[in-house]
């Protein structure tokens, strides 16, 4: 029985990024960058800030803080952050049906995303999107290293980090314009395919794995 490992294909993975792939995390990112604004007299400009969301957390706080408060900074933030924003942050429209779909497909829906993991989770639990693992801390080339340790064939993402993660695990790069690069942009990135929104993923799925087969 042990040889029939090898004759069993792989269940298809596919990776999503999360902040403005499967959430709008503005108005949560928001929130908080007031809220940190607030609890330490420091000045800042959030409605700058969610502009340019995707990057770890400390390349945002530098714009704002010294590099020796950076480390404590994002501490307060991310202890700050249930509290101020799970609440504030919607799913983006389609976020549920795609992780369904993969997973209806018979295959598995990871998340791998910048974001700290626990706050990741907690965002998906409130949501109620079910996702079979969730990987954080990892940002654009970093993020291939849990797309290759679950054999991901697809990253899906809206940032041009992210298809950088999915070009070094040598995965597709499937691209949504619902982050801060529109489709020509995410093109010009080296996107395989861009999707206007997530509400398209299903028939893009059921596309692609037919010409798989």
């Amino acid at each position: 029985m042990a040889h029939m490992a090898f004759t069993t294909s792989p269940a298809l993975t596919i990776g999503f990024d999360l902040d403005m792939t499967l959430i709008d995390s503005r108005p949560g990112i928001h929130a908080c960058y007031q809220a940190l604004s607030a609890r330490t007299g420091t000045y800042i400009d959030a409605d700058l800030a969610i502009t340019r969301l995707g990057p770890p957390l400390a390349e945002e706080l530098a714009n704002w803080f010294p590099a020796d408060q950076l480390a404590p900074m994002g501490d307060l933030y991310r202890e700050m952050y249930p509290t101020v924003a799970i609440a504030a942050t919607p799913a983006l429209p389609g976020a549920r049906e795609a992780i369904r779909a993969v997973q209806d497909a018979g295959g598995r829906a990871i998340v791998v995303t910048a974001k700290y993991e626990p706050n990741a989770k907690l965002h998906l639990e409130h949501l109620g999107i079910e996702p079979d693992a969730v990987i954080g801390d990892l940002w654009a080339e970093q993020k291939a290293l849990a797309l290759r340790e679950y054999d991901a064939a697809v990253y899906v993402g809206d940032h041009t980090g992210d298809i950088r993660g999915a070009r070094a695990a040598e995965a597709y790069s499937l691209a949504v314009a619902t982050g801060p690069f529109d489709a020509e942009a995410l093109r010009a990135a080296g996107a395989d395919a861009v999707l206007p929104d997530l509400t398209a993923f299903p028939a893009w799925l059921a596309n692609y794995r037919e010409a798989a087969a």
